[in-house]
């Protein structure tokens, strides 16, 4: 499936990251993920396949044109979208485990 800017869009918005977050989690430029959102510039294969894999890793399933048109949902609940956003943000580096 070749994501498009306007279901990047979408998916950002389900899983609550600002474009700043998206953008360094797939190592694409911002201004690169701005006009691929807004204008529908291609951004490259690569960053694409970068960009939906970080979404997807937030919670959003992209859905392919299978008569019905492209769309995206989220894989989970709101409430558990802000949760997961919420670990995310805490504790600090991983320590060392005696198991």
């Amino acid at each position: 499936m070749k994501l498009t800017g306007p279901q990047c869009r979408a998916a950002r918005a389900l899983v609550q990251w600002p474009r700043e977050l998206v953008a360094r989690r797939a190592n694409v430029e911002l201004a690169a993920l701005l006009a691929f959102e807004k204008e529908n510039v291609d951004p490259g294969e690569e960053a694409r396949q970068r960009l939906c894999a970080v979404l997807e890793a937030g919670g959003a399933v992209f859905i392919p044109e299978n008569g019905g048109g492209l769309g995206v949902r989220l894989k989970y609940a709101r409430r558990d979208v802000r949760a997961i956003n919420k670990w995310e943000s805490e504790g600090g580096p991983a320590g060392e485990d005696d198991v």
